[in-house]
């Protein structure tokens, strides 16, 4: 292929280019922590207490009261990447933080958040309750905050302090708790 200089190279076709769908994409990595589920990796800094469920003496911001499962009695002071948010602040817990003030609580905040969720997801049911729609953006915001981005169908088990504000700041009759992907 002869090419003067400003012209565009002619290509021949007749040659067979073997190109296959993602070929120079990068493999994935095995221990990504987006590509794990998440509870082991996040419970193996829990203390075991034995009954997490009956008391909150594994509490140790004072803010949180126990939950309907093991799993989510769990404190903020517990998850590595939400306690190294309390340590940039002068806070005892991570629901003091006026980040999560602003971003978690505000319903100005929320509503804003949900045009951008009825964007990717689609239009809500009619008949679906104002405090749940912003207790769920809530929750996502506070995991967008504390782990950026953890991909499709990774679910981390928020902590109980901040579950226990959130539902104060917008209440509802029935909880559905913590659900692991399908």
């Amino acid at each position: 292929m002869e090419t003067l200089e400003g012209d565009i190279p002619s290509v021949d076709f007749s040659q067979s280019i073997d190109v296959k769908p993602y070929q120079f994409e990068p493999l994935a990595d095995t221990n990504d922590s987006r590509q794990s589920t998440g509870s082991e990796e996040e419970n193996s800094d829990i203390e075991e207490f034995p009954n997490r469920l009956v008391n909150t003496d594994w509490c140790e911001c004072g803010f949180c009261i126990s939950m309907p499962t093991v799993d989510e009695c769990i404190c903020c002071k517990e998850i590595g990447a939400v306690q190294a948010e309390t340590e940039t602040g002068d806070h005892q817990c991570i629901t003091e933080s006026p980040i999560f003030t602003a971003n978690c609580l505000n319903r100005h905040v929320l509503y804003v958040s949900m045009y951008e969720y009825l964007q990717n997801v689609g239009p809500l049911d009619d008949n679906q309750p104002p405090h749940e729609i912003y207790r769920y953006l809530a929750y996502r915001r506070f995991v967008r905050w504390i782990w950026h981005f953890l991909g499709k169908k990774h679910r981390k088990i928020l902590p109980a302090c901040v579950v226990t504000k959130i539902r104060e700041a917008f209440p509802s009759e029935h909880y559905c708790g913590f659900k692991y992907a399908m």
